[in-house]
């Protein structure tokens, strides 16, 4: 008797346990989280606040679901904070998830930090996930190589800056990535497209100086929430500037002086390499790249003759300058297939000689990618280049150097 009563005691706490479990709420995984990372600690910090404001503007034209989450990190100095933007009651609003002392945003395990709160939460496990990232850029160019600032800057406690090498750390520690954008200059590279190919399906930022506006969040926010929606993503982007371009008024609000944006197909980012490669096999001697430097288009309007002069060069222009006619037009079906580029016919320029500022240029002939071109084979930063995946991939050293 004594046994058949504890076996129904024991029956009794198991349904006791089962019932209990069933009213614990298991997070399942939603259709797709944004994290927008602001490293704005920064003489940029000022244009913050009207990307925020068209954020919410976009959030309650464009209602998020429950299933989609936006979440902001912002960081303008002080105290930073981690939150998500929400549709409720007819209006977006904030939800602070984490707040952070005083801290340098373009540091490693600070921006793992950031990373791992947001991606390895469950509440934000996702279906799928796209990365914006905000801040002075500088292409592929490593820190503390002279005037160079790879990907976000924090001036808070100095001058902070992060390399490629460590974004990709953090990437590392990040789910896949539908898209990543990034709203900061110079950054659409094929040597930062390449080497973070892996990391995302579709690769989005400027080949040129951004706008001090940056991307028009409230235009491309729909797109952000479709997966596989980089292309109309870049194309809402431009429209916003194309459609107030008035090269004949210096303004920022609106700005009217164009804009640059261009999308990389990652999963065609290898046969690109192959194909330039291949192309590269077929130039009889070494290329000049003083010669080239000088034919070339070249994005970055700052002063060339400053020894700490690096410039970003049109891509698909060097190579119709290296190649035969047939050799390059069977390279630029590969490029094209990899690249959407839109464009306004001039862009701006902030880069002065110390007296003038360069303002207005044409982008007439340009492609959307760069590629590095060095003053000569012994140049500072042709060492660091070698390190990049696409010198390898790409048969560079047939350039000569």
């Amino acid at each position: 008797m004594k046994g058949k009563l504890f076996a129904w005691i024991c029956l009794l706490a198991f349904l006791v346990s089962c019932e209990q479990k069933s009213d614990i709420i298991i997070p399942t995984p939603g259709e797709k989280t944004v994290l927008v990372y602001l490293a704005a600690d920064n003489n940029i910090g000022r244009y913050v606040q009207s990307d925020l404001d068209e954020i919410m503007r976009g959030v309650k034209e464009n209602p998020l679901s429950v299933s989609q989450h936006l979440v902001i990190y912002d960081d303008r100095g002080g105290e930073a904070r981690l939150y998500e933007v929400v549709y409720e009651d007819g209006k977006a609003a904030e939800k602070t998830i984490k707040t952070y002392p005083d801290r340098n945003s373009a540091g490693l395990d600070e921006t793992l930090e950031v990373f791992n709160d947001v991606f390895n939460n469950p509440l934000y496990e996702a279906e799928s996930y796209g990365l914006v990232y905000w801040s002075h850029a500088d292409g592929w160019i490593p820190y503390p190589l002279p005037s160079s600032r790879w990907i976000g800057q924090d001036t808070g406690n100095g001058d902070n800056r992060m390399n490629l090498s460590e974004f990709k750390q953090v990437l590392d520690a990040a789910p896949h990535f539908d898209f990543i954008l990034i709203d900061a200059c110079f950054m659409q590279s094929i040597e930062v497209a390449y080497e973070l190919r892996n990391y995302t399906d579709y690769y989005i930022a400027s080949p040129t100086e951004t706008p001090g506006t940056g991307a028009p969040y409230d235009a491309i926010l729909p797109y952000m929430f479709k997966k596989g929606a980089a292309k109309q993503l870049a194309e809402a982007y431009y429209n916003v500037y194309e459609e107030v371009y008035n090269p004949d008024r210096i303004s920022d609000s609106p700005w009217t002086m164009g804009a640059a944006i261009c999308v990389s197909e990652t999963a065609r980012l290898e046969t690109l390499a192959n194909a330039t490669r291949s192309a590269l096999q077929t130039v009889s001697a070494p290329l000049d790249c003083a010669d080239l430097r000088r034919e070339v288009f070249n994005y970055d309007q700052r002063s060339t003759s400053s020894s700490l002069y690096v410039g970003y060069y049109d891509l698909a222009d060097i190579m119709q300058e290296s190649l035969e006619e047939d050799v390059y037009a069977g390279w630029k079906r590969a490029f094209d297939d990899a690249v959407t580029y839109y464009t306004t016919p001039t862009n701006y320029s902030a880069a002065s000689d110390g007296w003038t500022v360069v303002g207005n240029f044409s982008m007439e002939g340009t492609h959307g990618v760069t590629h590095y071109l060095p003053s000569s084979p012994d140049a500072a930063a042709c060492e660091p280049y070698h390190t990049l995946e696409w010198y390898s991939a790409a048969g560079i050293a047939a350039m000569g150097w």
